[in-house]
């Protein structure tokens, strides 16, 4: 192992660390932001507002995010109709056709995940709801969504991770992010082993700060009925001692 070359692997590959960022969290963001109405219609009793909404998380949970991004970039491209038309100017960039299949199968996801958490919600808490006259979108916005949060909050940290390690197929797309990065290195240095070793720290590094960022909060939004309890001294005698257990009658 080449420690030259695991030197400037670790100098160089922060330069890809922006465009990680921003691919990863810019997808999050977004992704979000669709799945939440989403959930709401997924978790819905009524066929016609889940079953299309099913549809879609199904589609897009079930193929591979690879394949999604390749049918964005090399396929949406082809069509004569988007060539003509104002979305060329997006189609065309590697960034946006990433950020849009990343987003796509990021909602798909968090929508599921939301779901999951809309329907734990005990039936106790919209009852109490709707005994003091809260509208349906009141009760959802109030009630619902925040209690949906907190139990869904360690299903949608593994979601976050695993954007996080997706992010690297956009190299595959020509995009120079850490991954992009590390292969040109590779290419240059013929030696895959140092380069790689160094992108996998960074990524672990990264995972690492989400996944304790992820449980500050688990620990703060955590009620403190569910919090275990502290523990008590155990009382002593005058001589230092525990005292001795009653004998029972």
């Amino acid at each position: 192992m080449s420690m030259t070359i695991a030197l400037e692997a670790f100098l160089t590959l922060p330069r890809g660390l922006l465009l990680t960022l921003v691919l990863t969290f810019a997808s999050l963001a977004a992704g979000f932001a669709v799945s939440v109405p989403l959930a709401f219609l997924r978790a819905s009793s009524n066929p016609w507002a889940s079953a299309p909404v099913l549809a879609y998380t199904y589609a897009f949970r079930g193929t591979p995010l690879l394949v999604q991004l390749f049918l964005i970039y090399y396929g949406i491209g082809q069509l004569s109709l988007v060539r003509q038309s104002f979305l060329w100017a997006v189609m065309r960039e590697p960034f946006w056709c990433a950020f849009i299949a990343f987003t796509l199968n990021s909602a798909a996801h968090t929508t599921e995940v939301l779901r999951g958490g809309i329907q734990a919600v005990p039936r106790g808490q919209i009852e109490a709801a709707k005994a003091l006259g809260l509208s349906r979108f009141h009760t959802a916005r109030l009630i619902v969504f925040p209690l949906t949060l907190r139990i869904a909050l360690p299903a949608y940290a593994n979601e976050v991770v695993g954007m996080l390690k997706a992010s690297s197929l956009a190299s595959t797309i020509t995009l120079l992010e850490m991954t992009g990065l590390a292969r040109q290195l590779v290419s240059e240095t013929f030696a895959p082993y140092e380069v790689f070793i160094a992108a996998g720290a960074f990524y672990l590094l990264l995972t690492l700060l989400i996944t304790q960022g992820f449980q500050m909060l688990e620990t703060r939004w955590t009620p403190t009925a569910n919090r275990p309890p502290p523990a008590q001294p155990v009382p002593r005698r005058a001589n230092g001692k525990p005292p001795l257990a009653s004998a029972e009658t």
